[in-house]
């Protein structure tokens, strides 16, 4: 198990980076329907990034900066929702899961995974694989949460007309939020990759600096 460390150094170095809908066709529904409220995570201020974040984000700057054109939602046509499931279904299988302190010797190493990976490594690769397929930076946020033996967890957050979607690596399907057993304290801003916001009432949360996570 490691630890989501937050570096407050973080803010100095975006400081120095710079910071509307997309496809055709018809919406793609989830049964049952959600009230907006309800489909949506709500956001509570600012929170600071977790430490393996900040030093992926520096060794990989081009891939975490703003996006020239920001886009709310991604309308989840049938072509977007099967993307979706084909990306989450093949990053699932092809990685296999494995602590960082198994795997590198060390704990909270974020990077793409070459066989082998925890739980944000899966994440980058998803991102990435549909970013390639036409998805917008800002429909696509890194999120912390915890799962259901209360450790720290990462997933991927896929920002759609109907609602927010998690591509997770423990699961093959991909859920509404509130369909999955987590509680959700972080992601990144949809304006700024850079800049993470928390999903937490502020007398909610249990830690501002550290959440522990596995595979």
């Amino acid at each position: 198990m490691k630890s989501f460390v937050m570096g407050s150094a973080f803010l100095m170095f975006i400081s120095s980076l710079p910071v509307g809908s997309v496809s055709n066709g018809h919406t793609v529904p989830l049964e049952p329907e959600l009230q907006p409220q309800k489909a949506y995570l709500q956001s509570f201020g600012n929170s600071l990034p977790p430490i393996g974040y900040v030093t992926f984000c520096r060794e990989h700057q081009a891939e975490c900066r703003p996006a020239s054109h920001h886009t709310g939602r991604m309308q989840l046509t049938a072509q977007r929702r099967t993307e979706l499931e084909q990306v989450n279904r093949y990053v699932n299988q092809s990685v296999t899961p494995v602590t960082d302190l198994d795997l590198y010797g060390k704990v909270e190493v974020w990077t793409y995974p070459s066989g082998k990976g925890d739980c944000e490594d899966y994440v980058l690769l998803k991102r990435r694989m549909l970013i390639e397929r036409g998805w917008p930076e800002s429909t696509l946020l890194i999120t912390v949460v915890r799962d259901e033996n209360n450790e720290g967890h990462a997933v991927l957050t896929a920002r759609t007309d109907i609602g927010d979607l998690v591509l997770d690596n423990k699961r093959k399907d991909v859920l509404r939020w509130t369909d999955t057993p987590y509680t959700f304290v972080k992601q990144q801003s949809d304006h700024n990759p850079l800049v993470w916001s928390s999903l937490m009432p502020p007398s909610s949360e249990t830690s501002p600096t550290t959440a522990s996570h596995g595979r």
